[in-house]
């Protein structure tokens, strides 16, 4: 499972889960901590703006849970609330997932490190 999170200049941090592992509100805080220090490590510049950074997720129970609500809460970022079944608020289902569906038709990886070297090439081909 590719977990990929991005903004209008490009992917900031994705993640690839092992085979059969879930996502759990606890696994979903993690990754936003880290989430937060690729922010500070490729967008160094929005730590001085002087709004906060508007963070867009769905509903999915792991996003909702407490421990990330109040994780979210103390992060400084503002919550853009995901009103039910909006698919124009999911571009990377159309835009992002088609496209590298596309690209991997034919492709077999071997190695997990065959499967990130892929992702960085191709995620380094797509515009802003």
């Amino acid at each position: 499972m590719l977990c990929i999170w991005w903004d209008q200049k490009g992917v900031i941090h994705y993640e690839l889960l092992k085979p059969g592992q879930t996502i759990n509100g606890d696994f979903y805080r993690q990754q936003l901590i880290r989430l937060k220090q690729a922010i500070a490590e490729k967008r160094p510049d929005y730590a001085t703006r002087h709004e906060s950074i508007i963070f867009h997720h769905d509903d999915a129970r792991p996003h909702v849970a407490v421990r990330v609500k109040n994780y979210l809460e103390n992060s400084g970022w503002e919550i853009l609330v995901h009103p039910p079944y909006s698919p124009d608020l999911a571009p990377s289902d159309y835009h992002l997932f088609r496209s590298m569906q596309n690209a991997l038709s034919r492709i077999r990886f071997t190695s997990e490190q065959g499967i990130k070297n892929w992702l960085d090439s191709f995620l380094a081909s797509k515009d802003e």
